[in-house]
């Protein structure tokens, strides 16, 4: 079945999902890593400022490819990244910050499904190869966070035609948030995590 949701989401929605449903999300989403959510965490763990609310946007585990222009940042590509290497902090992260829906691709651990039956949240699978078509859903880049990190991306220059265009990968330490239309992301067995079975409400 279609759901369309918008952020801030609440666990009413995120309870309202079934296992197989197609999820249309709009609103605000921000990418992190495996650096990122190493970094958010030991901030929160040494009480120093989370410069966002990662409770009112979903969770998008991505290293978009963006290109910088006058107006901001362009989204050139957006597609997801293996979300298993996220296993070790997601439990945490979830619990640290209440995001109620991660977004990714190739699914999760037990930690992970624990801690969303846990938190009232979900995880959705995005299929991967279709990075230029999440880029565009995405209206505005809002704020880019520690592209200063070691580990955040390099600048790199390719070429098209006789112009040559600087667009940056934005690493794992990186966190960007975007505003976007509504895109399908795919709702498949993890969601199972909210009841154990589908049939258990």
């Amino acid at each position: 079945m279609n759901k369309f949701l918008h952020t801030p989401l609440t666990e009413e929605d995120i309870r309202a999902l079934h296992v197989g449903d197609t999820v249309h999300i709009s609103g605000r989403m921000f990418t992190a890593r495996d650096e990122a959510h190493r970094l958010m965490l030991e901030r929160r763990e040494n009480d120093e400022e989370i410069p966002f609310d990662p409770s009112k946007m979903a969770l998008f585990h991505c290293g978009p490819v963006v290109k910088k222009e006058d107006a901001g940042w362009r989204v050139l590509s957006a597609g997801p990244t293996t979300s298993i290497r996220m296993e070790l902090f997601e439990d945490r992260f979830l619990t640290a910050f209440g995001t109620k829906m991660v977004i990714g691709k190739g699914g999760m651990g037990d930690k992970t499904l624990a801690a969303l039956r846990k938190a009232g949240a979900v995880y959705a699978h995005y299929p991967g190869g279709v990075g230029a078509l999440a880029a565009q859903a995405i209206t505005r880049v809002a704020d880019v966070y520690w592209l200063d990190e070691k580990q955040c991306g390099s600048s790199i220059s390719s070429s098209s035609g006789h112009s040559r265009s600087p667009w940056t990968a934005m690493g794992r330490a990186c966190i960007a948030i975007w505003r976007s239309r509504s895109r399908k992301t795919w709702n498949e067995s993890t969601s199972r995590s909210l009841r154990g079975h589908d049939d258990d409400r």
